[in-house]
Protein backbone atom coordinates (compact mmCIF):
# COMPACT_ATOMS: atom_id res chain seq x y z
CA UNK A 1 0.00 0.00 0.00
CA UNK A 2 1.05 3.65 -0.81
CA UNK A 3 2.38 5.18 2.25
CA UNK A 4 2.18 9.32 1.08
CA UNK A 5 -0.80 10.65 2.54
CA UNK A 6 0.17 14.12 2.75
CA UNK A 7 1.92 16.61 -0.70
CA UNK A 8 2.03 20.00 -0.58
CA UNK A 9 4.06 23.08 -1.00
CA UNK A 10 5.18 25.27 1.85
CA UNK A 11 3.60 28.18 2.77
CA UNK A 12 5.24 31.79 3.48
CA UNK A 13 2.70 31.09 6.84
CA UNK A 14 5.00 27.93 8.15
CA UNK A 15 8.05 29.29 7.37
CA UNK A 16 10.21 30.58 11.01
CA UNK A 17 12.63 33.73 11.20
CA UNK A 18 15.15 31.96 9.70
CA UNK A 19 13.51 31.14 6.29
CA UNK A 20 12.66 27.55 6.73
CA UNK A 21 9.76 25.16 7.97
CA UNK A 22 8.53 26.11 11.79
CA UNK A 23 8.93 23.11 14.08
CA UNK A 24 5.26 23.15 15.01
CA UNK A 25 4.62 23.32 10.52
CA UNK A 26 6.01 19.77 11.05
CA UNK A 27 3.22 18.44 13.23
CA UNK A 28 0.79 20.08 11.41
CA UNK A 29 2.09 18.30 7.69
CA UNK A 30 2.33 14.65 9.95
CA UNK A 31 -1.47 15.59 11.43
CA UNK A 32 -3.09 15.94 8.17
CA UNK A 33 -1.21 12.73 6.75
CA UNK A 34 -2.57 10.78 9.41
CA UNK A 35 -6.04 12.30 9.07
CA UNK A 36 -5.32 11.29 5.18
CA UNK A 37 -4.79 8.01 6.31
CA UNK A 38 -7.63 7.56 8.27
CA UNK A 39 -10.37 8.72 5.77
CA UNK A 40 -8.22 6.46 3.19
CA UNK A 41 -9.00 3.29 5.26
CA UNK A 42 -12.54 4.45 5.90
CA UNK A 43 -11.85 5.76 9.46
CA UNK A 44 -12.89 9.77 8.77
CA UNK A 45 -13.67 12.07 11.16
CA UNK A 46 -17.24 12.06 11.15
CA UNK A 47 -16.68 7.91 12.16
CA UNK A 48 -14.94 9.14 14.65
CA UNK A 49 -17.03 11.98 15.88
CA UNK A 50 -20.07 9.09 15.53
CA UNK A 51 -18.26 7.05 17.97
CA UNK A 52 -17.51 9.82 20.53
CA UNK A 53 -13.74 8.80 19.76
CA UNK A 54 -10.76 10.49 19.37
CA UNK A 55 -7.05 10.63 19.12
CA UNK A 56 -4.69 11.69 21.64
CA UNK A 57 -0.64 12.08 21.38
CA UNK A 58 1.40 11.58 24.67
CA UNK A 59 4.67 12.00 22.60
CA UNK A 60 5.71 13.67 19.56
CA UNK A 61 9.58 13.08 18.13
CA UNK A 62 11.28 15.17 15.56
CA UNK A 63 14.31 14.70 14.13
CA UNK A 64 14.68 16.69 11.78
CA UNK A 65 17.76 15.55 8.57
CA UNK A 66 17.66 18.48 6.17
CA UNK A 67 15.93 21.70 5.80
CA UNK A 68 12.66 22.70 3.56
CA UNK A 69 12.20 25.97 2.34
CA UNK A 70 9.48 28.30 1.33
CA UNK A 71 7.97 27.01 -1.97
CA UNK A 72 9.42 23.53 -1.78
CA UNK A 73 6.89 20.91 -2.74
CA UNK A 74 7.03 18.16 0.32
CA UNK A 75 5.72 14.40 0.80
CA UNK A 76 4.27 12.84 3.80
CA UNK A 77 4.75 8.84 4.03
CA UNK A 78 2.76 7.57 7.32
CA UNK A 79 3.37 3.94 8.89
CA UNK A 80 2.39 2.04 11.83
CA UNK A 81 4.86 1.00 14.01
CA UNK A 82 3.20 -0.21 17.00
CA UNK A 83 0.13 -1.42 17.95
CA UNK A 84 -1.34 -2.43 21.97
CA UNK A 85 -4.70 -4.42 21.11
CA UNK A 86 -5.36 -4.18 24.84
CA UNK A 87 -5.71 -0.76 25.75
CA UNK A 88 -5.81 0.68 21.99
CA UNK A 89 -2.30 2.80 22.10
CA UNK A 90 -0.38 3.22 18.87
CA UNK A 91 2.71 4.73 17.31
CA UNK A 92 2.95 5.49 13.79
CA UNK A 93 6.46 6.64 11.96
CA UNK A 94 6.06 9.64 9.53
CA UNK A 95 8.98 10.55 7.05
CA UNK A 96 9.07 13.93 5.66
CA UNK A 97 10.50 14.53 1.90
CA UNK A 98 11.25 17.00 -0.71
CA UNK A 99 10.19 16.04 -3.66
CA UNK A 100 13.70 15.69 -5.15
CA UNK A 101 13.40 12.51 -2.61
CA UNK A 102 15.57 13.99 0.24
CA UNK A 103 14.40 12.80 3.18
CA UNK A 104 14.04 15.91 5.49
CA UNK A 105 12.68 15.04 8.62
CA UNK A 106 11.47 12.02 10.85
CA UNK A 107 8.33 11.88 13.26
CA UNK A 108 7.45 9.83 15.68
CA UNK A 109 4.21 9.91 17.34
CA UNK A 110 2.76 7.59 20.47
CA UNK A 111 -0.70 7.94 21.22
CA UNK A 112 -4.47 6.43 22.13
CA UNK A 113 -8.10 6.23 21.39
CA UNK A 114 -9.94 8.64 23.85
CA UNK A 115 -13.78 8.59 24.49
CA UNK A 116 -14.78 11.83 24.14
CA UNK A 117 -17.44 11.73 26.58
CA UNK A 118 -15.81 9.92 29.29
CA UNK A 119 -12.64 12.21 28.88
CA UNK A 120 -10.83 8.46 29.14
CA UNK A 121 -9.12 6.32 27.01
CA UNK A 122 -11.06 3.55 25.24
CA UNK A 123 -10.34 0.73 22.74
CA UNK A 124 -11.98 1.13 19.29
CA UNK A 125 -14.64 -0.68 18.16
CA UNK A 126 -14.45 -4.17 17.09
CA UNK A 127 -15.99 -3.89 13.75
CA UNK A 128 -12.61 -0.86 13.35
CA UNK A 129 -10.50 -3.98 13.45
CA UNK A 130 -10.59 -4.78 9.17
CA UNK A 131 -10.43 -1.36 8.73
CA UNK A 132 -6.87 -0.51 10.81
CA UNK A 133 -5.17 -3.64 9.40
CA UNK A 134 -5.21 -1.21 5.76
CA UNK A 135 -2.43 0.82 7.20
CA UNK A 136 0.83 0.60 6.19
CA UNK A 137 2.81 -0.92 9.10
CA UNK A 138 6.69 -0.34 9.14
CA UNK A 139 9.49 -3.19 8.73
CA UNK A 140 9.54 -3.45 12.41
CA UNK A 141 5.82 -3.24 13.27
CA UNK A 142 4.95 -4.78 16.82
CA UNK A 143 1.82 -5.87 18.18
CA UNK A 144 1.38 -5.92 22.29
CA UNK A 145 -1.59 -7.56 24.01
CA UNK A 146 -0.81 -5.69 27.12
Amino acid sequence: MEKVYFEGQVLWSQIDANRHVRHSAYADFCAQARSNMMNSIGLSLDKFAESHIGPILFREELIFHREILLDDHIKVEVEWTKYNKSNSRFSFRHKIFRSDGTLCATVNVDGAWMNLNLRKLTTIPTDWEESLHKIPKSEDFEITEN
